[in-house]
């Protein structure tokens, strides 16, 4: 079979996505300058957070994640970030492609937490890779790739940053059930609050609502999602 390596040699946010996309530059050896007519490539990414450091204002967000930094030698446990596929077209030895991935600022996924409460440094990644290749110089063979294929990666948290802000600039995002999205638009209705902004800023400064509003409770809550 035809041995490949995989190495990512750099990152950037698409600024021209619908959505928040990060572009990974994928660098693909075949040995012995094999021909190979296509890859079939999929590739889960995970945040590895044992291989850096923390200052104590990411500790501190990273609290609701894995615990009290005490805590952090049992429960600093990789966290899945994408699964994505490619298509790499042929190539001879070695090929360099871009590895789309598609993003989410939803505060209820683990990988955006994470990166959010980062304020600088870089993001350790790991690559596995698994697919499809169909090589060979007189016709097609097609061969696994195998899974234990994968390429370690450093991205600057400014990457990460630089993405959402280009998505969502100066603003955070959460998403809410649908009742509790149907209580808070009745409470803005009601209190005549010209912006959602106004709606949580007025919930987290103690407003009085009535004593019926199922939002009530939400009054002396931090506003940090649950895990």
């Amino acid at each position: 079979m035809t041995a490949f390596s995989f190495a990512c040699t750099g990152v950037r946010a698409d600024q021209y996505a619908a959505g928040p996309t990060l572009v990974f530059r994928l660098r693909v050896t075949a040995a012995d300058n094999a021909r190979v007519h296509a890859l079939a490539l999929r590739c889960q990414i995970r945040i590895e957070p044992a291989r850096r450091g923390y200052e104590p204002a990411e500790a501190d967000g990273l609290a609701d994640l894995f615990g009290e930094r005490s805590r952090w030698g049992s429960t600093l446990q990789p966290v899945q970030f994408a699964q994505v596929s490619v298509m790499v077209p042929s190539f001879t030895g070695e090929i360099d492609t871009d590895l789309v991935v598609p993003c989410t600022y939803d505060m209820d996924i683990a990988a955006t937490r994470y990166l959010n409460a980062l304020t600088d440094g870089e993001v350790p990644l790991l690559m596995l890779f698994s697919g499809t290749a169909f090589t060979g110089t007189g016709g097609f063979q097609v061969e696994p790739v195998p899974w234990d294929r994968e390429a370690a990666f450093r991205m600057p948290v400014s990457a990460w940053r630089e993405m959402v802000e280009q998505h969502f600039p100066g603003c955070g995002w959460i998403r809410l059930p649908r009742d509790t999205m149907d209580a808070l638009l009745a409470y803005r209705s009601r209190h005549a609050l010209p912006s959602w902004e106004a709606t949580v800023a007025a919930l987290l400064e103690g407003a009085d609502p009535p004593a019926h509003d199922p939002l009530r409770a939400l009054t002396a809550t931090t506003g940090r999602t649950d895990p």
